[in-house]
């Protein structure tokens, strides 16, 4: 009898990266979420990598938490072992229910699976991918339409792609918007913004912001075009600093040497997380003219920061910024036009700082945690 009876459910966390990026912030933000709701909606099982063992265990008191063997480490074994042992591990536990947050799930997991899609960009824009990357993919998001009991998506954009391309069943899709971390993403102060601007060489130097992957769809090469046209005249240009991880776009070394050598563009890497809050509130400008996303979770924690974002109106990016950013396109010579009117124009850029912020407090975790959490129940029935 399971009437009334929250579903046991075992989350999948070991595809977490140790770099803690889209992935890692989505899975961490809705555990944290279930683990202040835990009992009320759901009997929660997590299997990890041994690293995040501990971070887990603190952050989920009422689940139990189950260390995956090793190896699962390295991708390759991970994958071979979500066929095998991850169904074993579901059985052993008892679950009714097992999610897979990362595209891929077993083919036969002896209970009903949920799949987290994030985004459709492998289809819409594959050009932006290696073959080898878009190939696994695509296979593995038209696999889970067709395995998962439910798939859980974070935008109407993504879950409207996903049936105009692949014809994938809309009843048995659900929208679970990211949320931020309203802790580690607050409007800084006036000590943290100089923090980051000290450890980053900058000074009291102005700059421009952009905080991601360098992949060739999130359009850093145009970003750094479009930037230095926009502040090369200019008395006092602001830097451009490009953090993130390393990515794979080789067309940013041949943007980066194109720059006049009389402006300043920093490539820090990644950043300490409490450096973040410092480095995108304390930016003139945070810019991500992506050619699409699936959420959009750099600009929600970026306008959580209360900074100035520019994006484009790509996909899911509208129903996160909403009227709260400014748009350009993907085109540099527009990302320049647009960028220099923001540049010159502070009051507009204090407005979109303040609605930004005001609009980043109404996507939180435990609103997505309860989506899937609904999503989990309608799976088990």
């Amino acid at each position: 009898m399971t009437a009334g009876r929250p579903p046991r459910v075992l989350i999948d966390a070991t595809s977490v990266p140790a770099d803690r990026g889209g992935v890692g912030r989505y899975v961490d933000g809705l555990l944290g979420a279930l683990g202040r709701v835990c009992g009320s909606g759901v009997d929660l099982a997590v299997v990890s990598l041994r690293t995040d063992l501990e971070r887990y265990t603190r952050m989920l008191p009422g689940a139990e938490v189950i260390p995956a063997p090793a190896a699962v480490a390295h991708r390759p074994a991970r994958l071979a072992w979500e066929q095998t042992g991850l169904p074993l591990l579901a059985q052993q536990v008892g679950a009714e229910v097992l999610h897979s947050p990362f595209y891929t799930c077993p083919l036969r997991a002896g209970c009903p699976v949920t799949v987290t899609v994030h985004d459709a960009t492998f289809f819409t824009e594959p050009e932006h991918y290696d073959k080898s990357r878009r190939t696994f993919f695509r296979s593995a998001i038209k696999t889970s339409l067709r395995r998962a009991n439910r798939v859980i998506v974070p935008s109407k954009a993504t879950r409207d792609e996903l049936i105009r391309l692949l014809d994938a069943d809309p009843t048995r899709i659900d929208v679970a918007y990211h949320g931020v971390d309203q802790a580690a993403f607050h409007a800084p102060s006036e000590e943290e913004k100089a923090r980051v601007r000290a450890r980053l060489g900058l000074g009291s130097s102005s700059y421009v912001a952009f905080l991601g992957a360098k992949e060739p769809r999130k359009n850093v090469p145009n970003l750094i075009r479009g930037w230095a046209r926009a502040v090369a005249d200019r008395e006092n240009p602001p830097a451009l600093v490009i953090a993130g991880g390393q990515g794979h776009d080789d067309d940013i070394d041949r943007a980066v040497a194109e720059v006049p050598s009389h402006l300043r563009l920093l490539r820090p890497g990644y950043l300490r997380y409490a450096d973040l809050p410092g480095f995108l509130g304390g930016a003139l400008v945070a810019a991500y003219p992506s050619y699409g996303e699936g959420f959009g979770l750099p600009i929600l924690e970026a306008m959580a920061c209360a900074a100035p974002v520019l994006t484009t109106p790509r996909l899911s990016l509208p129903e996160v910024g909403g009227d709260a950013v400014a748009y350009t396109s993907e085109d540099p010579e527009q990302i320049a036009t647009d960028l220099t009117a923001l540049l010159d124009d502070e009051q507009r850029r204090l407005s979109l700082a303040k609605a930004g912020f005001d609009r980043a407090k109404e996507f939180t975790w435990e609103s997505s945690a309860e989506v899937h959490i609904a999503a989990w129940s309608r799976a088990r029935s």
